[in-house]
């Protein structure tokens, strides 16, 4: 029986939990001893009484945030796949819109949120459209890179069988770029959460339908500092639980077959 402190997965676990309480410590620590008031900086303690004291509002306006960033997830997906499969069509298409793809990716969305929220009446629509902007690129990026990321002798050996085009893509291409797309969903997860909080706070939006954006631009009017730490919190562990969620689903799909999840005896 090997021992637990081997064990990888128990170091993966335990490191990240034990850096974690070095840091809530540290923090407590300069708190407490520098004697810094709660409206300033407050210690890890306020800040998960108020997290709990103000739940019922607090988690409201997670749903709703939760809500732009799945809607504007499942979209990136879905847009940037189509869009990566017409790229890998031919190389003039990909060479022809792939920088616009790029300029996607380079402006700001709060340049331009203000203009969307202004052309789309409907205020869960526009900030979708805004968090969408900023999680396509990677679907697009990543998803072309894999299929584009082939074994020119598996290519060749396709071709000499005679496969069609929709052959050699469902059965050599989907399958090579099914890591680069999981790297992508990693990262559009946390950029869509990213993308749905700026939207809300250039938005503006209140009242029972407002994210935690709101809930932050309120605090920090009413100098209620604690809570809002804890809604930064909260948008802190939802953006790590979505990339973990990400993994989980990679390992799932890749994990029986593909090297980049194989874990090697030791």
């Amino acid at each position: 029986m090997k021992p637990l402190v081997a064990d990888p997965r128990f170091i993966k676990v335990a490191l990240p939990l034990l850096v974690g309480v070095a840091v809530l410590s540290i923090w407590h620590g300069l708190v407490v001893g520098l004697e810094v008031p709660k409206y300033l900086v407050p210690g890890p303690i306020v800040v998960a009484q108020t997290l709990v004291a103000d739940w019922g509002l607090l988690s409201a306006s997670l749903l709703v945030t939760l809500k732009i960033t799945f809607l504007a997830f499942f979209t990136a997906v879905l847009l940037g796949t189509a869009v990566a499969f017409l790229f890998v069509q031919s190389r003039w298409i990909e060479v022809s819109l792939f920088p616009y793809a790029v300029l996607l990716q380079v402006t700001p969305v709060v340049a331009i949120a203000p203009l969307i929220i202004i052309w789309v009446k409907d205020p869960t629509a526009a900030l979708t459209l805004c968090a969408t902007l900023v999680a396509l690129f990677p679907i697009i990026s990543n998803t072309t890179l894999g299929l584009r990321s082939v074994n020119p002798g598996l290519v060749n050996l396709f071709r000499m069988n005679r496969a069609t085009r929709l052959q050699t893509l469902v059965r050599l291409r989907i399958p090579s770029a099914l890591p680069y797309f999981f790297g992508g969903l990693r990262i559009s997860s946390g950029l869509a959460l990213i993308g749905a909080v700026v939207a809300e706070f250039v938005a503006g939006t209140g009242g029972t339908g407002a994210g935690l954006a709101y809930q932050i631009l309120q605090a920090g009017f009413q100098i209620n500092i604690p809570r809002l730490f804890a809604a930064l919190i909260l948008i802190t562990a939802t953006g790590v639980l979505l990339f973990l969620l990400m993994v989980w689903l990679s390992r799932l799909c890749l994990g029986g077959w593909h090297d980049s999840e194989i874990v090697p005896e030791s």
